[in-house]
């Protein structure tokens, strides 16, 4: 019996070593666009493109090795592509903070995650939130990362007499991700493995035959080993606690609680992990997992690391234990050595991605039932505000108030969790702060 199979144990779960190295070769084709993507959004937010790019790559391989090793799950984690493009498009924009304090608060929203699963406070916001306004929030979430989609590529510009309008679709680089859409979309319907990441370089490499994006005059393959120098330990914890930051500090932790709950949940029903009596195993150390790769990848240069659910592409090969996690952190190891590749990747080629995720997450609303007004317009709320008013905070905001607010105008008390009321209030006393 080899070393692997004395320690991962894949025979137990009714796999194989093979199997399971298959399996993560298989989720890190599915979710390794995020090498390009993710690192694209950091430097719109003012950080070092080289640093951004290496400390995504390390986070990923850090994160996604505790998930294997000791949570045993066959999830790779990562920085979220929703939450870094509210750290970029809006902490670090509108908002107003430079990236060395907005990473500070993520950081801060690692430990307060952290807290919350171990003293076992999260199961109860998570059970206190209603189907409904998760279902509006992931969808909210959806159309705040395909607006940024449509916005880096041209699709939408802006217009002083209708605040947005159609761009030109004559330009090239616009052209080339409309395209990305359909060569995306089109694989995806036809289940081929890796499709995001074979649009991305096919519309580069497009690109590059149009003239549109020049080749590099270096190689792009690197022979040494890139760290993210630039970005290490450069969180500013101190301007993190400034008031104007708790309402951010909230935000991401609830979509930390959210995404990682929905997603680990979901991947562990499909991987087997969930008993007879309902019980997951090894769930509070894949939680406490997805808070110290927080914390950590807040300490490298990188936003919210949360488990991906294009690890759902490996379990359906046959993933089923943390031999897969690991299989997917030494893939991105390798791809380190190939970092300069990500500097040649233009926006136009990413933006296809952030518009496919975007409408993977839109399915979810068949799941609100829009057929009750006293949860068609909290949902509704939730959504739109997301994207129009470019913030995420305030899709949550106005969620949960409007949610708290109808519930009880309708005299449907017993549908208002207590811990609603309290989360509402949190929202109601951080609208008031901006008022003032």
């Amino acid at each position: 019996m080899s070393l692997l199979e004395t320690f991962f144990r894949p025979e137990a779960k009714g796999s194989t070593v093979k199997r399971e190295l298959l399996a993560g070769l298989t989720s890190f084709m599915a979710m390794c666009y995020l090498i390009f993507v993710v690192p694209n959004m950091l430097a719109d937010a003012g950080m070092p493109r080289e640093g951004a790019v290496a400390a995504t790559i390390w986070v990923t391989i850090i994160a996604t090795l505790i998930m294997g090793l000791w949570a045993r799950f066959p999830v790779g984690v990562a920085p979220g592509l929703g939450i870094t493009a509210f750290f970029a498009y809006y902490v670090c924009g509108p908002a107003g903070y430079t990236w060395q304090t907005g990473l500070g608060a993520v950081f801060i929203s690692g430990v307060v995650f952290l807290l919350l699963t171990v003293t076992r406070v999260r199961q109860m916001i998570i059970k206190a939130v209603p189907m409904d306004l998760k279902y509006a929030i992931v969808v909210g979430i959806g159309a705040f990362i395909a607006f940024i989609g449509m916005k880096s590529c041209g699709i939408v510009v802006d217009s002083p007499s209708t605040f947005v309008t159609l761009g030109n679709l004559a330009q090239p680089s616009t052209l080339l991700s409309v395209l990305g859409i359909f060569l995306i979309g089109g694989l995806l319907a036809l289940n081929v493995p890796g499709a995001m990441i074979i649009g991305i370089l096919a519309v580069t490499l497009l690109g590059i035959a149009l003239g549109i994006t020049r080749l590099p005059e270096d190689s792009v393959f690197s022979f040494s080993l890139p760290l993210p120098t630039e970005t290490f330990l450069q969180m500013d914890l101190k301007g993190a606690l400034h008031h104007g930051l708790i309402s951010i500090i909230f935000t991401l932790t609830m979509v930390d609680l959210f995404d990682n709950m929905g997603v680990l949940i979901g991947l562990a029903q499909k991987a087997g992990f969930v008993r007879k009596d309902g019980h997951i195993e090894n769930l509070d150390r894949a939680l406490i997992t997805d808070s110290l790769a927080t914390m950590t990848s807040a300490a490298l240069g990188a936003t919210t690391a949360t488990s991906y659910l294009e690890s759902a592409a490996g379990v359906a090969e046959g993933g089923r234990t943390g031999l897969t996690a690991v299989t997917i952190a030494a893939l991105f190891f390798l791809a380190l050595f190939v970092t300069p590749l990500v500097g040649l990747v233009p926006a136009y080629a990413t933006a296809p991605v952030l518009i496919i995720v975007g409408a993977l997450m839109m399915q979810e609303v068949g799941r609100i039932h829009f057929d009750d007004f006293t949860v068609a317009l909290p949902a509704f709320l939730t959504i739109m505000s997301m994207p129009l008013t470019f913030n995420i905070a305030t899709g949550f905001g106005f969620g949960f108030v409007s949610w708290v607010g109808i519930k009880l105008l309708a005299g449907r008390f017993r549908d208002v969790n207590p811990m609603m009321l309290i989360i509402a209030g949190c929202f109601v006393v951080n609208f008031a702060l901006r008022l003032g």
